[in-house]
């Protein structure tokens, strides 16, 4: 039997001062690979077609004769045979025992970790026990951080965390416009503040990016969960599981051009000198953020034409922002200025990405309804 995990990610997210560094297996469980076996199908009483099972599959898990199995139609015209039928959602549940010596942000990398992996409940269990301090510090990481996880029961030295949230309650989409929603307001506030040398509304911009990483974060919890099990791709909005990886790297790039903009709104708290230039590099802003939101739109609305287009306009982000540099620099060395540039070339570029997985994720739901009008 062979193993294989048919596609891993990693995933870098800065959060305050908290650095998680989390490979995330899209597919998170290795699957036995058996050799392809080849069944005749046979007529019998007239109107019912059979097969035979493979016996080795039956013997691994366990089938009989008299065994009850249950057959699902699937999207892509396969059928999906399960020896149980799942009329809920599974709960998983695994425990953490946190060790004496380990800072909290090391105990909060792993908790995020198991949360990435699609746990519903984790129980936390300290040798020590918990302080009050320390409950306090968990409490607050996880409700500013992890979008659903809640503490539903505590003692000394047990903490059990459980996700309340209901996949459709906020499906992918929802999680996405919501994701999208914050980073608008992020880019148009980080110009303003540059505009008005307004630091108060830098440091706002700054602390958004925490909503920005909360979302992120769920959204891989909901791709990966989706992988697993094909119903819930369809309760998240998904057509068909293999639409997971576009969306995967689209939550990715949109996770950056948050990062960016947030180093846009430190650069200008860090600013010391007049910029002479301000009205081309806030035309520059409003360039790069129509980039960004012409892609979104281009996403949801399934609009190839209006997603070449959005690339094209990345490339006159990234030119411009690089006439501006060389002018910037004839004036006076201003390195803060020159790191915004490079946000505001990082965002287009990252919106042009978007724009080219809409138009793969597009082009591949063409071919499944091609295949299913010829079928």
């Amino acid at each position: 039997m062979q193993i294989c995990i048919t596609h891993i990610s990693c995933s870098y997210v800065r959060m305050d001062d908290v650095c998680i560094d989390v490979c995330t297996a899209m597919y998170a469980m290795v699957v036995p690979v058996m050799t392809p076996e080849k069944r005749k199908v046979q007529l019998t009483g007239g109107s019912t077609l059979i097969i035979s099972l493979p016996i080795r599959w039956a013997r691994e898990v366990g089938i009989k004769p008299g065994d009850e199995v249950f057959l699902t139609p699937q999207s892509d015209q396969s059928l999906l045979m399960t020896t149980e039928p799942k009329t809920e959602e599974q709960m998983y549940e695994t425990t953490i025992k946190l060790f004496p010596g380990e800072s909290p942000e090391s105990n909060l990398r792993i908790l995020i970790a198991h949360y990435l992996i699609g746990y519903d409940i984790i129980k936390l269990i300290s040798q020590k026990g918990f302080s009050a301090s320390d409950r306090k510090w968990i409490k607050d990481a996880v409700r500013k951080r992890l979008i659903g996880l809640e503490v539903i029961e505590e003692s000394q030295n047990e903490l059990i965390l459980q996700s309340l949230l209901n996949y459709r309650d906020l499906p992918l989409a929802k999680t996405m416009q919501s994701m999208s929603r914050i980073l608008s307001s992020m880019q148009e506030d980080a110009m303003q503040a540059l505009r008005d040398n307004d630091h108060e509304l830098a440091q706002d911009v700054i602390q958004r990016d925490n909503e920005v990483d909360r979302f992120y974060l769920l959204i891989i919890r909901q791709l990966k969960a989706a992988i697993e099990d094909v119903r819930l791709s369809e309760k998240i909005g998904l057509a068909h599981p293999r639409e997971c990886l576009g969306y995967r790297l689209i939550a990715k790039s949109m996770e950056r051009i948050g990062d960016h903009a947030e180093k846009i709104a430190r650069n200008v708290i860090k600013l010391d000198c007049n910029v002479e230039n301000i009205d081309q590099i806030c035309k520059m802003g409003e360039m790069a953020h129509a980039v960004v939101t012409r892609a979104i739109t281009s996403l949801s609305r399934k609009d190839m034409k209006e997603a070449n287009s959005v690339i094209m306009d990345a490339e006159k982000v990234v030119a411009m922002g690089i006439s501006i540099d060389k002018e910037s620099r004839i004036d006076c060395d201003m390195t803060d200025v020159s790191f915004i540039l490079e946000s505001l070339r990082r965002i287009a570029e990252y919106g042009a990405d978007i724009a080219e997985i809409s138009i793969n994720l597009n082009t591949e739901e063409l071919r499944s309804s091609r295949k299913s009008l010829k079928s």
